[in-house]
């Protein structure tokens, strides 16, 4: 109909690009609302959308969608307590860490960070979170932090146990980790959106840049670098590594973080004995945990180019995990030709696994490549067909290309293997 075009009001009001969500998602979302309004003629809700702030709020809900739980790419989390930690030590006079987590949706990314950092002995008065989300609903859901099991997902569970009671079937967070973070709604595209430069020491910006088209990309991380301290971190969801390195940012080099730092501000990775020194603690500060991180780092393999033929240095599995973490550093710093190329690599000498093939996915999803990203997880559940991060990727990607009947039946099929995994 002339004059109707919901992609562009979405676009202008949150700056979505509609064909990221598949060929019918809008009209779905549209359909929704023209119901609960009470409307049969798409114009009449045209009208009533374009001038009411409110039913704009309320389509914007029905195209939001939360997925996302406790933990979610854990490495990442990893880096932000040993990055914390080692500028705590660094800098005691430092008042406070600031960080933030956009878009935070129902709450399991910021309360994630703030479960890392207590539980790597930052006292609580050193840092806090401001958790940002166009979604009303979401933000009154993050407050409440009372989660189902679909928010825990995965084996290492360790951390729910110490910082969540369970009440009537669901998990309430405790107070100390709750009352780390800042609940907010704001719009990321807004003319007065966090006014100031330098505002935080990380950023969690995760799988939502790739909902935006380049143009409307560009515009989102020019927000982000002007709220990013000079040697701050940004991070990133594992298919938007390859927007950054263009964009005047450049790899943490921190394997599977996803972590970028402002290119003319890059530090070196973490080094393990920063850890080491005890975390000075501010006057006043509320005690924590001395409890093992919930969190912890793999270990990673050491080269082997120049070692001996005997030993651990000839173990297949060593040489392969070696393997594996080459590839994983090139994605992470975003080279993600060289990634693919050392992915096919690693799959020729190593031979086929469910872990290659779905590292290798989510380079060719980085680099925009669906259809052969699809066919890589796929070939990876045909090896395991329990194979977890397999099972999200896959399903997160056919929403994406409009199959939500497919994508459903992959998440519930990775909640059985959750639930078996941790019964």
């Amino acid at each position: 109909m002339a004059g109707v075009d919901f992609n562009a009001l979405l676009k202008e009001a949150m700056g979505l690009d509609a064909a990221s969500l598949g060929p019918t998602a809008i009209a779905r979302a549209v359909q929704t609302r023209m119901t609960a309004c009470q409307l049969t003629e798409v114009h009449a809700y045209w009208l009533r959308v374009r001038s009411s702030p409110t039913e704009l709020q309320e389509l914007i809900e029905a195209v939001v969608v939360p997925e996302t739980w406790f933990f979610r790419d854990r490495e990442a989390f990893v880096a932000l307590a040993d990055m914390a930690r080692a500028e705590l030590i660094a800098n005691p006079a430092k008042p406070e860490l600031r960080l933030l987590s956009l878009p935070c949706s129902t709450g399991e990314e910021p309360f994630s960070m703030a479960i890392a950092l207590l539980d790597a002995g930052i006292p609580a008065n050193r840092f806090r979170i401001d958790a940002v989300d166009i979604s009303r609903r979401a933000l009154d859901q993050g407050a409440r932090a009372c989660y189902g099991s679909n928010s825990f997902r995965g084996q290492e569970l360790d951390f729910r146990a110490q910082h969540f009671r369970a009440v009537g079937g669901r998990w309430q967070l405790s107070d100390a980790a709750r009352e780390r973070v800042n609940f907010q709604q704001g719009n990321l595209f807004a003319v007065d959106f966090l006014p100031g430069h330098g505002l935080y020491d990380y950023i969690f910006c995760r799988n939502v840049l790739i909902y935006f088209d380049q143009e409307t990309q560009a515009l989102a991380l020019e927000v982000l670098l002007r709220l990013l301290n000079p040697r701050g971190c940004l991070f990133v969801g594992p298919s938007e590594t390859g927007l950054l390195p263009r964009l005047r940012l450049t790899s943490a080099q921190l394997p599977m973080a996803f972590a970028f730092h402002h290119a003319a501000e890059a530090v070196a990775p973490v080094a393990k004995s920063a850890r080491k020194p005890s975390l000075p603690v501010a006057r006043h500060a509320t005690p924590t945990t001395s409890r093992a991180p919930a969190v912890r780092r793999s270990a990673k393999p050491a080269p082997t180019e120049s070692a001996p033929a005997s030993g651990a240095a000839a173990d297949p599995r060593a040489a392969s995990e070696s393997a594996l973490a080459q590839v994983r550093d090139l994605a992470n710093q975003g080279r993600l030709i060289e990634a693919t190329a050392a992915g096919e690599r690693y799959l020729r000498e190593h031979g086929a696994s469910a872990h290659g093939y779905c590292l290798l996915g989510v380079i060719r999803d980085a680099a925009g490549d669906r259809a052969a990203a699809t066919a890589l997880y796929r070939k990876a559940l045909y090896l395991d067909p329990q194979h977890q991060e397999s099972l999200s990727h896959l399903a997160f990607l056919l929403d994406k290309q409009g199959n939500t009947a497919a994508a459903r039946v992959l998440r519930e099929r990775l909640q059985r293997v959750e639930a078996r995994a941790s019964g």
